[in-house]
């Protein structure tokens, strides 16, 4: 049987073994089997990250990933969102139901990036494998070795960021865009809200401090960002789990390469 598996990789840190080792000792997986193995483990975890995040609520209810307003909002002092016209018109829900409809469009968004993943993963050259299973984004500067490295998911950054931009931007503009039955849209209403405070700003601002201008903010753009960020997040978690612990998901999750793995002789 094998005893050098491509797995040990995984969990041994980096320079435990080397390319050179697994194409000298014929007991070794090949060259091959390696990165095979490699861009299986890479699939398994984007697929886990695209699965959570896709899911109901999979932004919204997960503080880590829900997607809320620009930090320009806070700005605005809280005795204006105070008013009691406003409340009386329902902003508190208004603000959340905003929220609702952002989150809901990146976790519908989120279905799309498991096939862009898939791409990057399977166009991987030999020497950027060799490169990620060692704790090195090859597409990058930075290394983190051993069972922590994200080097996969610091490439995946890379070499997937514009194509999901693209892929995330239209559902998170059609959700901007849509009348929250008001006769008005979130970015129409962020849009007014913005430019109003700033209008009043920049007219007090020969009498105090009281009120400073925000920075305008493309709430689309901004929100993408923040989708994209809590995707790559959960990516990396899924990698170092992978790293820490492959025997956890293995047995069932890449069936074909462990049977010939451990079936070797």
């Amino acid at each position: 049987m094998k005893r050098i598996i491509i797995f040990l990789i995984l969990i041994f840190p980096a320079g435990f073994f080397s390319c050179d080792e697994f194409l000298t000792d014929p007991d070794k997986l090949t060259t091959d089997e390696v990165i095979e193995g490699l861009k299986t483990a890479l699939i398994v975890g984007t697929d886990s990250s695209v699965s959570i995040t896709s899911a109901l609520n999979g932004y919204y209810e997960d503080p880590d990933l829900k997607i809320l307003l620009p930090d320009a909002a806070n700005v605005i002092p809280p005795n204006i969102l105070e008013n009691n016209l406003l409340k009386y018109l329902g902003i508190d829900n208004l603000k959340e139901n905003v929220l609702l409809s952002i989150n809901r469009a990146a976790e519908t968004a989120a279905t799309d990036a498991g096939p862009i993943f898939k791409s990057s993963i399977t166009s991987l050259s030999i020497s950027d494998a060799w490169d990620i299973l060692q704790g090195t984004n090859p597409a990058g500067t930075k290394k983190s070795d051993g069972f922590d490295s994200t080097a996969a998911t610091e490439y995946l950054r890379s070499t997937t960021f514009d194509a999901l931009v693209t892929a995330f931007s239209p559902y998170i503009d059609d959700a901007l865009g849509e009348d929250l039955g008001l006769g008005f849209s979130t970015n129409q209403a962020w849009n007014t809200l913005t430019s109003t405070y700033n209008t009043a700003a920049n007219s007090v601002l020969d009498i105090g401090d009281y009120l400073k201008p925000i920075e305008e903010t493309d709430l689309g753009e901004y929100a993408v960002g923040k989708a994209l960020n809590g995707l790559f997040m959960k990516v990396g978690e899924e990698e170092v789990k992978i790293r820490r612990d492959p025997w956890a998901w293995a047995s069932s999750l890449v069936g074909n390469i462990l049977t010939k793995v451990f079936g070797g002789k």
